[in-house]
């Protein structure tokens, strides 16, 4: 038998190290030759690592959460053979690098706060708990029954208030009833009720994936960009009835149209006479580089968390061919179908919540980009239009922009062009 090591292969791109976050295997199963062991996390995408050989598996040497560099050993695994080749340590205890064995230790007291922060059941024997407990007076503790001490709690009586009667100056409930009929004390029905009970549950959530990819990405864009938000009023009255019209007549066989398409041809139109915000910014060496294309990052809500699957060439789609791409690439990212290049590359970004976007909000850029734009959510409300009030129907535009880039006339003169081209959508379909 022969013993075989599995290392970090090269993802490519220039990739250094990734972040292990599942095993699919675990000690002691057999695996057959492409058999998928684990997924690990570049900046870009989610990778999965096939073994090159049939076996059993000895030694796991790399913990989910771990950032493990391109050619270290991850695992070993014992594979029918001539010669006979041992691990650098006995299969029964391995041991680990400093840095795997401390990972791995790290993993096991996650679990650790896993199981501890696991909501406990209620009692049901009456007895309260210490947090539940009146604060004890200036000398000795109040003495009482779990159950006096309960009845308390509930009245919102402080138990070195009371005077007890009992063996001991031990308070009872006749002391509880005479001090309540003495002070006029009522019962606090919210604490008595089960819907008021104080949590005390907690729970350690470790950020390990995608959702440290994500927290390490924003954390960068805010830390490096001086954002700064321009947010203005679309009447989008005009727009959605082209759209209802659209979708009435072509929608069966071309497929039926959001806003997105629209915002979308509207900022490709926009983005021609102002190249400043298609954009990308090398903070190392202060370098500006505008694009010609427009690949459009749309930022997508997946069950593991936010993506931006990148539209590429929208400036060559029309609407109801960016309609298409927007639905394909949304599902792929939802079902993590996405290939790494349709995740990486984008100029600008579109960022959208649908019903859910509210009235206004503050996008965060999508570094190294220099602008970002979101739609908000569409109100009808009453306007005055020719001095006669009108119901019209209004959406918000919020966008952000790197102020060392993009300055405020130039966001402005830019977000006004988008507003006039959705005002007036019909130049979408000729321009």
């Amino acid at each position: 038998m022969t013993v075989q090591s599995i290392k970090m292969p090269d993802i490519g791109e220039g990739i250094a190290e990734v972040e292990l976050v599942a095993w699919h295997v675990q000690v002691g199963d057999s695996v057959a030759e492409d058999q998928i062991l684990a997924d690990v996390m570049t900046d870009k995408a989610t990778v999965e690592i096939p073994s090159h050989v049939a076996g059993k598996v000895l030694s796991i040497d790399a913990a989910v959460g771990q950032v493990v560099a391109v050619g270290t050993a991850i695992i070993h695994i014992e594979v029918a053979g001539s010669a006979s080749t041992a691990l650098p340590q006995p299969a029964d205890q391995p041991t680990k690098s400093p840095a795997s064995a401390n990972a791995v230790a790290q993993s096991s007291e996650v679990r650790k706060s896993w199981l501890a922060a696991s909501p406990a059941v209620p009692r049901n024997d009456g007895v309260l708990q210490d947090a539940h407990a009146a604060p004890p007076t200036a000398g000795n503790k109040p003495i009482a029954a779990p159950a006096v001490r309960r009845r308390a709690w509930e009245l919102g009586i402080d138990l070195g208030r009371v005077k007890g009667t009992g063996p001991a100056g031990r308070i009872t409930q006749a002391d509880l009833d005479a001090h309540t009929r003495q002070s006029g004390t009522r019962p606090n029905q919210a604490a008595s009720d089960p819907r008021y009970a104080p949590g005390t549950a907690e729970e350690a959530i470790p950020v390990i994936g995608l959702r440290r990819k994500i927290a390490q990405k924003m954390q960068e864009a805010k830390r490096r960009i001086p954002h700064f938000t321009y947010v203005e009023e679309i009447d989008v009255t005009e727009l959605e009835d082209l759209r209802a019209r659209l979708n009435a007549r072509y929608g069966a066989a071309r497929g039926r149209l959001t806003l997105l398409p629209f915002l979308i041809r509207a900022i490709v139109l926009a983005v021609r006479e102002h190249p400043e915000v298609n954009a990308r910014y090398d903070d190392d060496t202060a370098v500006v580089t505008r694009f010609a294309a427009v690949h459009l990052g749309l930022a997508t809500q997946t069950p593991g968390g936010l993506m931006v699957p990148v539209i590429r060439h929208a400036e060559t789609l029309d609407v109801w061919a960016c309609a298409a791409e927007i639905l394909r690439l949304a599902e792929a990212a939802r079902n993590g179908k996405a290939a790494r290049e349709e995740l990486s590359g984008s100029t600008i970004t579109v960022t959208s919540l649908g019903p859910l976007a509210g009235i206004a909000h503050t996008p965060v850029i999508n570094h190294p980009e220099v602008a970002i734009i979101g739609p908000n959510r569409i109100v009808e409300r009453p306007m005055i239009r020719g001095g006669l009030v009108v119901a019209r129907k209004m959406m918000n535009l919020s966008s952000s922009f790197d102020h060392r880039v993009v300055d405020g006339m130039n966001a402005a003169e830019f977000i006004q062009q988008v507003r006039g081209y959705l005002e007036c959508p019909g130049t979408l379909l000729v321009a």
